[in-house]
């Protein structure tokens, strides 16, 4: 009995296909001689096997004729068994049971040539016998057929279904996911520290911990572009000679004074070891002044105590071009030391500086100089200077009389206004106090009184404090809101203190059951226009990088925040690819180290693997009801009028309907020639 030739090609793309196709003429004229061959005896069972030959021409092919069928490769698709991945994007097809139709069709119908037979011996079937021409001869029941050629349509892959595959149109469109941070990698270089350039240009200042500062050019959102060195080898400024660089030194931070397109003053922060540099020399931390004795403290890691120092010096671009906004380059002479200071142990020593923008002076942010549970008390300690926030006047320099007088470790003087007016106990460098290790400090551009300070924890809470001046925040009689046992001994000094209770932060327990926390850094208020949904609230991280925070205040005003973890993830049009995380769908960022923000106050993340930048978020599919795109302008020439837009549109549909009906007419001509 003959059949209607099979013309996948010709008659099956042109009704169903819609010109996707993979066969030429040749593969159409081979699949119709290969069901010729085959004389099936049932045509339902017929139509069927015409079907999956076909499915050979299907744009999805690659997908459908997946490595694993228990078929000649490149016989069979994987036929649809109702089994469908939850990530499916072809759920509606997937859902038919087709496996079941071919079994209930073709069971027992002869054919010659099966494409069900050959490479069945050994497996699940039955023994093959050359007179074996059904299913039923190689397969003892349809859950035996449908184990060996049934599958599902997965996340990466499809099934075939006896038509071409349709991907569902809820997959056409990227799904969205309430709210979010979506992020586009700019650059590959890991920095510390990031600084805008305050001319308003796209450019900003960056800092990494070895000792080097960039001038850097920053794409526009959205260009698609990537930052740019403007001298791609050579620093802005180079001090890796004098930084002690290793995994708890290095430049912790870089400020530009607040009239620097005036004058030109760059202010770097970092450590320096006395044995090899000779101009590090500072008095030591530890000292008889804070009730601790220098040689009792024993080696650290190797070092003695205070080998390494705290640094502030100030730079310039004065005589390296016409003015600073327009320089390249600083002159790598140092101008002044503006603070030196021995360090007892070899971490928790901060090191972030930063002007404040409303009174233009210097906040220089220390640690409690290291050691478990701060032994020595610095944090608390109104004499010390480890564990406390400092404001100092770099603008009004002392005399060394004046400097001796006061007993300041450099060349600055203080604040009048600064907390020991009000509290005689406190060294006059101190703004704030009870400090563990603070990583990362801003203030906000929209509110310049919300100073925000992460402080790392030590083996319970990451906490976030909004920094006052005179304030307590609690090291090492609490961490976070949890009381230390050094608490449980001074239970009665405690009311006194008025320690200050953290804005936000987080458990250690409560972060990656499989990593754990490794410490928080401290970000920024979100100011810019390019994530609506953003403004207003306070991001920060941890340096393990799975889990970004937003913290709101509510109600404003009140310094009260509700803080959510918010997922993020990477723009698929990302200027460069971001990668991900080994059995994570998280983007690959590294190690969290900090945060930035330029001119248009758009927030950066610097981290190990690269620097990234909150992108808008419907390019990561994250909903956001506050976004709003504009459409662009039409072109003013009237080539895109409507009357201009649709004629081109009309002719072409009126073309294909002619060469359907064309291709139509071939296909039973050749039916008829076949026959």
């Amino acid at each position: 009995m003959l059949f209607p030739a099979v013309v996948c090609s010709m008659f099956v793309t042109s009704l169903m296909y819609r010109f996707n196709v993979c066969c030429n003429s040749t593969d159409d004229l081979s699949l119709q001689k290969q069901f010729k061959a085959m004389n099936v005896s049932d045509t339902g069972c017929a139509s069927v096997l015409k079907s999956i030959l076909c499915a050979k021409c299907d744009q999805h092919s690659a997908e459908l004729f997946r490595v694993g069928s228990n078929s000649k490769p490149g016989q069979v698709p994987v036929l649809c068994n109702s089994t469908v991945s939850v990530e499916s994007s072809q759920s509606t097809q997937a859902a038919t049971d087709y496996c079941s139709n071919v079994w209930e069709s073709c069971q027992n119908a002869s054919m010659l040539n099966s494409l069900f037979a050959p490479l069945l011996q050994g497996r699940a079937g039955l023994p093959i016998s050359s007179n074996s021409t059904k299913l039923t001869d190689f397969w003892q029941s349809e859950a035996d057929f449908c184990n060996a050629f049934g599958g599902p349509s997965l996340d990466e892959s499809v099934c075939f279904a006896g038509e071409p595959v349709t991907l569902d149109h809820k997959n056409d469109t990227p799904s969205v996911t309430n709210g979010g941070m979506c992020l586009e990698k700019l650059g590959n270089g890991s920095y510390l520290n990031m600084v805008a350039h305050p001319d308003g240009s796209n450019r900003a200042f960056v800092s990494d911990q070895a000792g080097n500062i960039w001038l850097v050019t920053i794409p526009e959102v959205g260009s698609g572009g990537v930052i740019e060195l403007n001298e791609s080898t050579t620093p802005f400024l180079d001090l890796t000679d004098e930084v002690q660089f290793d995994t708890e030194f290095g430049m912790m931070g870089m400020a530009l004074h607040p009239d620097f397109l005036k004058n030109g003053r760059i202010f770097a922060s970092f450590n320096c070891d006395k044995v090899t540099s000779p101009s590090c020399s500072g008095r030591c931390s530890c000292n008889t002044d804070v009730g601790c004795d220098p040689s009792k403290l024993g080696n650290d890691n190797g070092a003695q105590p205070c080998q390494y120092q705290a640094v502030i010096a100030e730079y310039t671009t004065n005589g390296t071009a016409s003015s600073p906004s327009t320089a390249t380059a600083a002159n790598p002479s140092e101008v002044r030391r503006i603070f030196t200071m021995g360090l007892p142990f070899t971490s928790h020593h901060g090191g972030q500086i930063l002007f404040g923008p409303s009174d233009g002076y210097l906040y220089f942010m220390m640690g409690d100089g290291g050691g478990a549970g701060d032994p020595y008390n610095f944090s608390q300690n109104k004499k010390s200077l480890l564990g406390k926030i400092m404001r100092l006047d770099v603008d009004v320099l002392p005399s060394a009389a004046e400097a001796s007088q006061l007993g300041t470790w450099g060349n600055y003087s203080i604040p009048k206004d600064n907390p020991y007016t009000d509290d005689p106990e406190l060294q006059p460098e101190i703004w704030a106090l009870g400090m563990r290790n603070p990583w990362r400090c801003s203030f906000d551009s929209a509110r310049p009184s919300y100073f925000m300070c992460a402080d790392v924890g030590q083996d319970t809470y990451e906490e976030v404090n909004m920094i006052t001046k005179g304030g307590n925040y609690g090291w090492n009689l609490y961490e976070g809101p949890y009381a230390t046992p050094k608490a449980d001994s001074k239970n009665t000094a405690l009311a006194s203190l008025k320690v200050i209770d953290p804005v936000t932060g987080y458990n250690r327990s409560q972060v990656n059951k499989n990593l754990g926390s490794a410490s928080i850094t401290g970000g920024y208020f979100y100011r810019s226009t390019t994530d609506p949904c953003m403004t207003g609230r306070y991001l920060f991280g941890d340096l393990y990088a799975s889990n970004m925070w937003a913290a709101t205040e509510d109600p404003e005003g009140s310094g009260s925040f509700n803080t959510t973890q918010i997922p993020f993830s990477c723009a698929k049009d990302s200027p460069l690819p971001c990668g991900s995380v080994s059995g994570s769908s998280l983007p690959s960022l590294g190690y969290v180290f900090s945060f930035g923000e330029d001119h248009n106050k758009d927030v950066y993340i610097l981290a190990s693997g690269g620097v990234f930048r909150l992108a808008s978020p419907d390019r990561c599919s994250f909903a956001c009801s506050k976004l709003t795109r504009t459409s662009p302008a039409p072109k003013t020439d009237g080539s895109n009028t409507p009357s201009h837009a649709l004629r081109p549109a009309k002719a072409f549909e009126s073309l294909a309907l002619l060469c359907s009906l064309l291709i139509i007419w071939l296909a039973c001509v050749l039916e008829a020639c076949c026959s």
